[in-house]
């Protein structure tokens, strides 16, 4: 990006907002608790499997991870795959290993599943900690069988697929989406390695039955975890803004040709409606009482629209990095 949007914005910033609103927001109404039978699979599962990785969105490394995946399926080795490296700031990266590290997590991997960044890290790992560990039932069995977990949309799929083009030069096993709910069941294993021969199970990304707060759902919707609409795209765009504005990341600034930085959302979304040409014609009933009342049509922006790019536009990486857990992270951990 040209120019640096920040010196846009230095008037506006003493007037941002230095809390979201949270409160009357339904967060039970956005994580619907359906997903333990996906659980329960995966524990009927736990027999055959020597190891788990866990795959969670590196732009909130802290939160929103299920905590009953260490709770029913802890009993394993078990690998932590921060997935989506390039779309997080990963500036204070030895701060967010040693805050995962106090939580007993040893095994860390930040990966980039598109470009198959790190993911050449993750056999050896596994390898080593079955090596190490005891095998439940699996005797002299020489097959390794990874089990794949984590909230819905964080790269599961797409990490088998990178794993299988790494070590078998081989194509996409598994189907990858942008939304949540692609994987919907414990599926075959899938071979991603020959020496030595490694299976993965696939399974579907399964939430905690209940989020422990309103901003983490909001970090959780942001990153795609669940459908938008549930939460209501334009509260999600505005969580957005507030985020981008109070960590003073305006790449949005530029991207849209806004020419300032804003706090209010509404003409934030406004100004994008327009820009992009998402606006809409609406009857408005007009007339006076020596007028006879008319229909005239005019042009409105169309919000829903414009929040929806905004969004995308950030999910894609064209805002640039963020870490949405930044003020977690500055946070001192509770001792274990």
């Amino acid at each position: 990006m040209r120019g640096t949007p920040r010196a846009l914005c230095s008037a506006a910033r003493a007037a941002w907002r230095q809390s979201f609103p949270l409160d009357g927001r339904d967060v039970a109404r956005w994580f619907p608790g359906h997903m333990a039978k996906g659980l329960k699979k995966m524990q009927s599962s736990l027999k055959l499997v020597d190891c788990i990785i866990e795959v969670h969105d590196a732009r909130i490394p802290l939160s929103g991870r299920n905590p009953l995946f260490q709770e029913t399926l802890g009993i394993k080795p078990h690998v932590l795959v921060l997935n989506k490296m390039d779309l997080a700031d990963l500036s204070e990266q030895q701060k967010i290993i040693r805050h995962l590290e106090r939580e007993g997590l040893k095994n860390i991997i930040f990966t980039n599943c598109v470009k198959d960044e790190n993911v050449k890290q993750i056999v050896p790992v596994v390898t080593e900690l079955v090596g190490s560990s005891y095998r439940y039932h699996r005797g002299e069995n020489a097959e390794y069988c990874i089990m794949v977990i984590g909230v819905p949309n964080v790269g599961k799929s797409s990490l088998i697929n990178s794993l299988r083009r790494h070590h078998l030069r081989k194509g996409k096993a598994t189907r990858v989406g942008g939304e949540p709910g692609i994987t919907r069941a414990v599926m075959s294993r899938i071979q991603v390695c020959e020496r030595p021969p490694v299976f993965l199970l696939d399974t579907p990304g399964v939430l905690a039955p209940r989020i422990g707060s309103v901003e983490t759902g909001l970090k959780l919707a942001l990153c795609g975890t669940v459908l938008d609409h549930l939460v209501g795209e334009e509260t999600l765009a505005d969580y957005l803004l507030y985020t981008l504005n109070r960590h003073q990341l305006l790449g949005y600034v530029q991207h849209y040709g806004l020419g300032g930085a804003c706090d209010d959302v509404v003409s934030v979304l406004k100004r994008v409606a327009v820009r992009l040409g998402k606006t809409q014609r609406v009857k408005v009933l007009t007339g006076t009482a020596s007028k006879s009342p008319g229909d005239v049509n005019v042009i409105q922006p169309n919000y829903t629209a414009a929040a929806r790019d905004f969004l995308r536009t950030f999910r894609s990486g064209l805002l640039g990095p963020v870490m949405l857990d930044r003020d977690t992270l500055h946070t001192p951990p509770a001792d274990p």
